[in-house]
């Protein structure tokens, strides 16, 4: 459990002398080395939280007059000189740690028990479960992913689904809900109906781990001292369109953990994730930031309504969370993400805009490190909500999009009128997934060297997608030679390139 106590008298006449000095504000996503310590802030309404924001404060949580922040020492000092009330409740990297070479389930796991039982399980399960490391850490560990699905080595018309926990590394529950998942997919495939439908329905990734450096400490932040959801591209900043329309990656320069989760939900199709957390009990949808909204007001996206139902998947089958008022503004277990407090270069929004993946943002208990003893507790109350989620990505519209002449797949964009958000079609086979709710739909398919072609009057229902196979025909230009395609792509890329330099009027 944290612990609270007062800045001493000492320490305090410390720090207001290092206020005296110049000081310049590190900024969210910067690097916070040496000692960071846990802070209660009090804040008087959303325009003081909005006010540290604009700082550059790396503020955690927001509870009624309190904030709570990650801060250096020199922080810690220009709050008192402003004035602030300031408690510190703890110092980051000093969380307990865990039994080494723990093993089972119920049991908090380090790094090495860890990559042990993700190797037991995928040895013991060649059939379904693959395990791979989408790249090393600051201090060369592996950032393990296990994919479960019912043909693992083949891309098929399927979703792409993927969990992934502990950004943080002072946040340990997210870990083990994943490897109570992981055992649940895998010893109960065959025998359960329901499992052995979700799975050979469904292209499964569970990332248990993303931040095994901090994990190790434990601390917040990564080994060089970065808040892994402070450190993805922010839009429209770093970023201005999606990754069909051309736009660069952008993943050079950021933490080696996030550019592995970048460059891995690049080369999939993901339909639909969700991210672990703890200090709180909700489930947050986007939009966690948007331009000129301030902290504290909604920031509402094309798929708002979607992002409650999905989110309303996962806490109305959570006993506790439903009923949570942490954070206060919750309710029936969910919030808007900015409506709780602004997050910038946040994962889940990225997610959402570059890469057309719907992710929520799921904080699992108030308290960061919970007791040992109370974990099984914990997956009895999210292991209905963690199956009822994956389960979304089932519903909506779906298809495979196809070219007409050759039957190949194609790589397209799927639009639904009156919504600007798209969805892309996955390279390999050309199947899309556009989750929806109930309703009648126009949808727009659409490539670059093809007619578009406009499909009116797609009813969608409660249950399973529906489903909209699309062939699209070449353009003239297109079928003409076998140059063509390359050739209309280059002019395609050339006009893009005209309207991102010279805008348009």
């Amino acid at each position: 459990m944290l612990y609270r106590f007062s800045v001493t008298l000492p320490l305090a006449v410390c720090l207001f002398l290092c206020a005296g000095a110049a000081y310049a504000q590190l900024g969210a996503n910067a690097a916070r080395t040496g000692t960071v310590v846990v802070l209660d802030v009090v804040v008087s309404g959303d325009d003081d939280v909005q006010t540290l924001i604009d700082a550059g404060y790396l503020i955690t949580s927001v509870s009624g007059d309190h904030a709570t922040l990650f801060a250096t020492l020199d922080e810690m000092a220009q709050l008192l000189s402003d004035g602030y009330i300031v408690t510190e409740i703890g110092e980051d990297g000093t969380g307990p740690a865990p039994t080494p070479g723990a093993k089972g389930l119920g049991v908090y796991h380090d790094y090495a028990a860890l990559t042990a039982e993700l190797q037991a399980y995928a040895a013991a399960h060649p059939d379904i479960a693959r395990l791979t490391s989408l790249g090393q850490s600051v201090q060369g560990r592996e950032l393990w992913a296990i994919k479960i699905t019912d043909n693992p080595d083949t891309e098929e018309d399927e979703p792409e689904f993927k969990y992934v926990s502990t950004m943080h590394g002072n946040e340990f529950v997210g870990v083990e809900m994943c490897l109570y998942f992981i055992d649940r997919l895998l010893t109960d495939y065959g025998t359960d109906a329901r499992i052995t439908d979700l799975v050979d329905s469904t292209e499964l990734w569970i990332v248990p781990l993303m931040n095994p450096d901090g994990r190790e400490i434990p601390q917040r932040l990564n080994a060089n001292g970065f808040d892994l959801n402070r450190s993805f591209p922010e839009f429209p900043v770093d970023y201005m369109d999606t990754a069909f329309d051309g736009e660069p990656l952008g993943e050079d320069g950021r933490p080696p953990e996030v550019q592995h989760i970048m460059r891995w939900t690049a080369d999939n199709s993901f339909v639909l994730s969700a991210n672990f957390h703890t200090g709180a009990l909700v489930v947050n949808y986007p939009y966690d930031h948007e331009v000129g909204i301030p902290s504290g007001s909604e920031a509402v996206s094309p798929d708002d309504l979607l992002f409650q139902d999905l989110s309303l998947r996962y806490s109305l089958a959570n006993p506790s969370m439903v009923v949570s008022t942490d954070p206060p503004d919750t309710v029936n277990g969910i919030v808007n993400g900015s409506d709780w407090f602004a997050v910038a270069d946040g994962m889940q929004d990225w997610n959402y805009r570059y890469a057309a993946c719907n992710e929520v943002t799921i904080e699992l208990s108030s308290t960061f490190i919970p007791a040992e003893g109370s974990l099984p507790t914990f997956w009895a109350e999210n292991e209905e909500s963690m199956l009822s989620y994956v389960e979304g990505a089932q519903i909506g519209i779906r298809g495979i999009v196809t070219d007409a002449t050759t039957g190949d797949p194609v790589w397209a964009k799927v639009t639904v009128q009156g919504n600007p958000q798209p969805v892309f079609t996955d390279r390999d086979v050309g199947d899309y997934h556009r989750l929806l709710l109930p309703g009648t739909y126009t949808i727009t398919v659409y490539s670059y060297w093809y007619e578009p072609m406009e499909i009116e009057g797609v009813v969608v229902g409660a249950g399973d997608a529906t489903r909209v196979d699309v062939e699209l025909v070449a353009l003239p230009l297109a079928a003409a030679s076998p140059w063509g395609h390359a050739a209309l792509a280059m002019l395609v890329c050339a006009m893009a390139l005209f309207t991102r330099r010279f805008g348009t009027q």
